[in-house]
């Protein structure tokens, strides 16, 4: 243990791992300040605690098998599909309510988005960090860890941001539409065709994602706001 504590190659790839996961997990801070963003402090506190914890032992998990996933065909297609929902999802607005089953209701509602939409944009970022680890598990696990807190405050930043400009919410989403139609173009059933006949997909598919969350998610915002609307007009007109 001492020798391997001891061995310069050891840090070296430790520092790779953390500075891999930092760079690759940007959009995971964006996932996790979303889903959080409207719960109260307490609540936002404990969700993201759980569900960066959550997500990440599913990343060490993955990391073990994640060039056979890659390999299989329309995962990554469902994936793009599952984090498109999950982006428009987030643009919604939360029904009221103050009492403290809902806020349970919610906080568990976020930590599993995080854990979810984690676990679809982790296919690709694990490779990166397996490639860096070599087979070394413990390396690996450690990276991990130490990056988790830089992962976290990276999304309460994210998620400040949020409360004092409103618009990082649309760009924050349309960035994991965009990570979707990255992902679409990349599964081995639709490769070889985008290569041979429509290379252009792969810069317009992410950039159609992106446009798709912000178009679906304003339109589905006002149909549910508008369905508050009229459900509080009727309650009153009910009242004797």
């Amino acid at each position: 243990m001492i020798a391997w504590l001891s061995d310069a190659h050891t840090w070296i790839a430790l520092l790779e791992i953390i500075g891999v996961n930092i760079v690759l997990s940007g959009d995971n801070a964006v996932v996790i300040a979303l889903a959080c963003r409207t719960l109260p402090p307490k609540q936002q506190r404990l969700a993201i605690l759980f569900g960066a914890a959550g997500a990440i032992v599913l990343r060490v998990l993955l990391t073990g098998f994640a060039v056979m996933l890659l390999a299989k065909p329309y995962l990554k297609l469902a994936g793009g599909v599952l984090l498109l929902w999950i982006a428009v999802k987030l643009l919604l607005p939360d029904d009221d309510g103050d009492d403290d089953s809902k806020d349970n209701s919610s906080m568990y509602a976020a930590i599993k988005t995080i854990v979810i939409a984690d676990l679809v944009m982790s296919l690709d970022n694990v490779l990166g960090v397996a490639a860096v680890a070599k087979g070394d598990v413990v390396l690996l696990i450690l990276g991990l860890l130490i990056s988790m807190p830089l992962i976290i405050y990276g999304s309460t930043l994210i998620m400040r941001l949020m409360g004092r400009f409103p618009v990082v919410i649309t760009l924050g989403a349309a960035l994991l539409g965009y990570v979707a139609g990255e992902m679409a173009v990349t599964d081995p059933v639709v490769t070889p065709w985008i290569e041979a006949n429509a290379l252009w997909l792969h810069m317009f598919a992410p950039l159609l994602g992106a446009v798709l969350v912000v178009l679906a998610g304003k339109y589905f915002a006002r149909r549910k706001k508008r369905a508050v609307v009229e459900v509080a007009v009727e309650q009153q007109d009910s009242k004797p």
